[in-house]
């Protein structure tokens, strides 16, 4: 059997709708693991950076960082801080950015609020036009709903939707959860991961635990 591989462009050799995300990425402040993809059947997926991260502008620092194994459905977005208009303001008015005209462009990171990065970890699969919002981080494992509107952290292997999100519920018991973290399986090599895939899409976890 061949070994997976992370460097293609197109995982589905007949399917352009479907990249893996991580090779079609030119912004250094965007990270992305490998084998996560995005699907996108309206825009060409290639087109992710300009369509899909939105208001992410240099000036901020701040970085989308996305895990290995994540499915990211057509349409998801990922809003940054120039989205933010202060609220620490008189005014929610974004004077600093139209400093031609109001001659303070120095103070243009004083137009809005910086909430930090935003952080997705590993196998987390994100809904359709689901939207996340600037400073969160979601766990490994993690599902959001599609048109889930993410304003705050989503811990490790749970379910959340709505507008804002809210917890549905947990996909695993306790024990599962802590085990899965323990076990990382997605920073296997790939040929370890076909060696145990069987469990992991069985759910065998006590298989998966004794191929350690």
């Amino acid at each position: 059997m061949a070994i997976p591989d992370s460097t293609k462009i197109y995982p589905r050799s007949e399917d352009k709708q479907i990249v893996y995300l991580k090779n079609v990425i030119t912004n250094p402040n965007i990270e992305v693991g490998d084998f996560t993809f995005y699907n996108d059947f309206v825009n060409n997926p290639k087109d992710f950076e300009k369509n899909n991260v939105i208001y992410h502008y240099p000036i901020n620092h701040d970085k989308l960082i996305i895990g290995k194994f994540c499915s990211i459905a057509c349409g998801a977005k990922f809003l940054f801080n120039s989205a933010n208009h202060t609220m620490r303001s008189l005014s929610t008015y974004p004077f600093p950015i139209f400093y031609e005209e109001w001659e303070h462009g120095i103070w243009a990171d004083k137009a809005w609020d910086n909430k930090g990065n935003i952080v997705i970890g590993n196998d987390v699969w994100i809904g359709y036009e689901a939207v996340i919002l600037a400073g969160v981080t979601i766990g490994d494992g993690a599902i959001i709903g599609a048109r889930a509107v993410v304003t705050k952290d989503v811990p490790p292997y749970t379910i959340v939707g709505g507008v804002p999100a809210k917890f549905i519920r947990k996909r695993f018991s306790d024990d599962t959860i802590n085990e899965l973290l323990s076990m990382r399986w997605w920073d296997l090599p790939p040929e370890k991961i076909l060696e145990r895939i069987k469990y992991i899409q069985t759910g065998n976890i006590a298989a998966l635990k004794n191929m350690r």
